[in-house]
């Protein structure tokens, strides 16, 4: 499996990608992955937010990723699709995602759903207006190649009923799952029995751990986090992680593992490659370019 991660990680540091990328070099992880902004943002402008604007060159953001020895695994899209507003403003900005990750050489675009109930929509209008949109979404990610992966993190992507009914969108190939270990424990699931169910679904990983305080607060009250402030390893998600790595080695996964944690600048985040590099080893999951 590969390592990776995203750069949220340093959203509290006030990174710039460039940053992010010295980050990756230097501890020799060769897969990141950030969120996309649609248009200007000063604080992206000025240096001090980790994630790339739509309007930057996605060839030579690409070949200036390569002398780093990074490549993207994923690039994140994840407006709100349930929401009222999300034929609105979420299908357009995945679609332009879509065709930007195919220039950046990105495999993948992260989605997902609102974090609450939708005000104003019946739970089956909500999930209509996603099929709709997820079916004009595939549209563009067939002609580009680019797989579409729906992430556990909202109200409805966290329950495994209506994830399976999302799953069941569409038929086509480009339409996949991005697991990810806290979201799913945070709403009240069990990572490992989640992930066995759409084990041939996942085309890649976010792997996050939850503290003992976070989870006592928040476990099934709510759907998902941003970033864990929370080493891998150190927290009370960590057995479940590592079944889910055996799951996944046991199914031939051989995709990325993305960490997703607060970085604290660069200390938390070592502290959970570190634990993840070992946890594969003693997995005996051999870690790959």
């Amino acid at each position: 499996m590969k390592i990776g991660f995203h750069t949220d990680a340093f959203n509290s540091a006030y990174w710039s990608f460039e940053k992010c990328l010295q980050w990756a070099e230097r501890n020799e992880v060769h897969y990141i992955e950030c969120g996309l902004i649609d248009g200007v943002s000063w604080i992206h402008g000025l240096g001090y937010q980790p994630h790339v604007a739509l309007y930057e060159d996605p060839v030579l953001l690409r070949r200036k990723m390569a002398r780093y020895g990074v490549a993207f695994s994923q690039v994140d899209a994840a407006y709100p699709l349930s929401q009222a507003d999300g034929p609105l403003r979420g299908v357009p900005y995945v679609m332009k995602a879509i065709a930007w990750a195919a220039q950046a050489g990105a495999p993948c675009v992260d989605t997902t759903d609102g974090l609450h109930a939708p005000a104003g929509l019946r739970e089956r209008e909500a999930m209509a207006l996603m099929k709709r949109s997820y079916q004009q979404i595939l549209e563009v990610a067939e002609a580009h190649k680019i797989v579409v992966n729906i992430e556990p993190h909202g109200y409805f992507t966290t329950n495994p009923d209506r994830m399976a009914e999302m799953q069941a969108f569409s038929r086509s190939p480009f339409l996949r799952m991005n697991m990810d270990t806290g979201n799913t424990f945070i709403a009240g699931n069990d990572p490992v029995k989640f992930l066995k169910r759409f084990l041939k679904r996942v085309a890649h990983v976010h792997v996050k751990d939850v503290s003992e305080s976070l989870a006592a607060a928040l476990r099934g009250h709510d759907t998902g986090i941003a970033v864990s402030h929370c080493a891998l390893g150190e927290g009370v998600n960590a057995d479940r992680i590592r079944r889910c790595l055996a799951l996944l080695r046991d199914a031939g996964y051989t995709g990325v593992l993305s960490i997703e944690c607060e970085g604290a600048g660069g200390p938390m985040i070592e502290k959970s490659l570190a634990w993840l590099r070992q946890t594969l080893k003693d997995l005996r999951i051999k870690e790959t370019r």
